[in-house]
């Protein structure tokens, strides 16, 4: 149950746009201006919903062997991301990060876990963390190239209950995520890519305790136009310390400007191989607000 938590980790995912320069922003649409290597203008404010539905039958063991038939377990996040910028020359926003989670098991159809009955012996579900963080842009000259940082508290004491189901970690985790984006000469393409370094520590109880996550992501996209994208994207997650855990992700989606503020994001992933590690399958919708 425990090496669950690193795949709802993982698909934090918002990695498609097209990264412009501030003299040609008035001229494009928000997806393809704000991408996550874009820090927003002083007093501007960026608010994210993003919903990850994760459900499998089938597990990797310490081999990579994979065990099929399994009960069902599932497992959703719901994340608000809140950032604002307050450099008057775009160099920095601060934020703060939420996470709520309803988890189920004992084979549960996989939309139960929008009952939220986490009284239940086969689910749980709560407000599980938050994160102040920072995002800057380390180089001058290098204006697609940015940094988040993030320290992500537990606000639950057990990371799984009597019952054996699991809701989420308990150690803290001190993030950063290095964003980078290169748009074609063309500006119909995009490649973004994406490295995620994470250290958990703080709670001996914890299969997180004392260990490091490196998860590498590469998003290749498509914009038929100035208010769509399509794209595919491949990602892959390596745990090392006291936990090893290692997974492999593939997936495509798209991205939807509503109108000038809204943007509307659809996700999915399929996890094809790993190790200490579920192989299943993930659903992802997120509501993006930017003014």
């Amino acid at each position: 149950m425990k090496k669950i938590i690193a795949i709802l980790v993982f698909t934090a995912i918002t990695f498609n746009g097209f990264s412009q320069e501030d003299s040609e922003a008035s001229q494009k649409s928000n997806i393809q201006t704000y991408t996550p290597s874009k820090l927003l203008k002083k007093g501007q404010w960026d608010i994210k919903w993003f919903n990850n539905l994760y459900t499998q039958t089938k597990g990797a063991d310490s081999n990579g062997d994979i065990t099929k038939d399994l009960d069902r377990e599932t497992y959703f996040t719901s994340s608000f991301d809140i950032f604002t910028g307050v450099s008057e020359r775009s160099k920095l926003n601060v934020g703060l990060l939420f996470e709520i989670r309803s988890n189920v098991i004992g084979d549960r159809n996989a939309l139960d876990v929008f009952s939220f009955d986490g009284e239940s012996e086969t689910a749980r579900s709560g407000l599980t963390s938050i994160a102040p963080v920072i995002k800057f842009n380390p180089f001058k000259n290098v204006s697609n190239f940015t940094v988040q940082t993030a320290f992500h508290i537990p606000l639950i004491s057990e990371e799984s209950d009597d019952s054996g189901v699991f809701l989420d970690q308990t150690a803290y985790t001190f993030q950063n995520r290095f964003f980078y984006d290169y748009t074609f000469p063309s500006g119909d393409w995009q490649l973004f890519t994406e490295l995620n370094t994470e250290y958990n520590f703080g709670d001996d109880s914890s299969f997180a305790d004392k260990t490091f996550v490196l998860a590498p992501g590469v998003f290749m996209s498509y914009f038929p136009s100035q208010k769509s994208t399509i794209l595919g994207f491949v990602q892959h997650q390596k745990r090392f310390g006291d936990f090893e855990q290692d997974f492999t992700a593939l997936g495509f989606g798209g991205k939807y400007q509503l109108n000038q503020t809204l943007n509307l994001e659809v996700l999915y992933s399929s996890f094809v191989r790993g190790t200490n590690s579920g192989i299943g399958q993930s659903f992802n919708i997120g509501l993006r607000a930017l003014f």
